[in-house]
């Protein structure tokens, strides 16, 4: 493989499993220095037991990244281990479903801590380690065809992706002249071990994707990686969805 990514650093959040492990796999096995991360202290360190296994260098750093003060351990501990940080994956996120009219106060701080809070304040302490290093460094937010396309049960999960697109088109202006590019991802559906938890997944969105299929983890990784790698240095400020074509005729799934 590649290895496009040697002598880099990146933080890869949420990624004890799914989307993120992929991501921060691919990363490792194209070279890059990976610190994974995950609220779930087994789950980081068994993603990253796996990545070292295949050769790739990969260390755990568990914790919860919509608090402030892990944020900053996070940041602190990589550049103390590695001396930079080239990439930030910020792909830690919640799903918490509810009617609007009956969503509570309680689920939606919890969305929008993480998915919001946690996304902006860690690449804030990314992108000022990025700019006293003088490191021409990239940074990728996990978005979601929910902030494309309204979904039941997701007023504020959807809210929050959308806000994660504004949010990198607006830091364009102030993170370009330090090199940083800035992008969004915005998957669809996605086979994962949480997805597959429902039985008819699979079978349902292949029957409302144009492509004929949900997309696996590596679809979504492969393409993430491209955001953050040399190949992509003068795209900033974009969303790319990856979602077989789903937003372009948009049934909902019946499940």
């Amino acid at each position: 493989m590649e290895q496009i990514f040697q002598g880099k650093t990146a933080i890869v959040t949420g990624a004890g499993q799914g989307i993120g492990f992929e991501i921060g796999r691919l990363l490792a096995l194209q070279g890059a220095n990976v610190v994974l991360n995950d609220i779930d202290p087994e789950l980081a360190a068994r993603a990253a037991e796996a990545i070292n296994e295949e050769q790739g260098t990969c260390v755990a750093l568990p914790g919860d990244v919509s608090d402030i003060g892990f944020i900053s351990r996070l940041t602190t501990e990589t550049v103390n281990r590695f001396g930079r940080i080239d990439v930030l994956i910020a792909n830690a996120g919640i799903t918490l479903f509810g009617d609007f009219l009956d969503y509570t106060v309680d689920k939606f701080r919890k969305v929008v801590d993480l998915n919001l809070q946690g996304s902006f304040f860690l690449t804030q302490a990314v992108c000022r380690e990025m700019r006293d290093r003088k490191v021409e460094g990239s940074i990728l937010l996990m978005s979601s065809v929910t902030g494309h396309r309204a979904h039941r049960q997701l007023s504020a999960y959807g809210m929050t992706k959308a806000a994660l697109e504004l949010m990198a088109k607006t830091l364009v202006l102030e993170l370009s002249p330090l090199k940083i590019t800035i992008n969004t991802i915005a998957p669809g559906a996605t086979l994962t071990e949480r997805t597959a938890q429902d039985t008819n997944y699979e079978q349902v969105w292949s029957g409302i994707t144009p492509m004929g299929r949900p997309a696996t983890t590596e679809d979504i990784a492969r393409a993430a990686l491209f955001l953050v790698s040399p190949h992509a240095r003068h795209i900033t400020g974009q969303n790319l969805v990856v979602d077989g074509g789903w937003t372009c005729v948009s049934p909902p799934p019946d499940l």
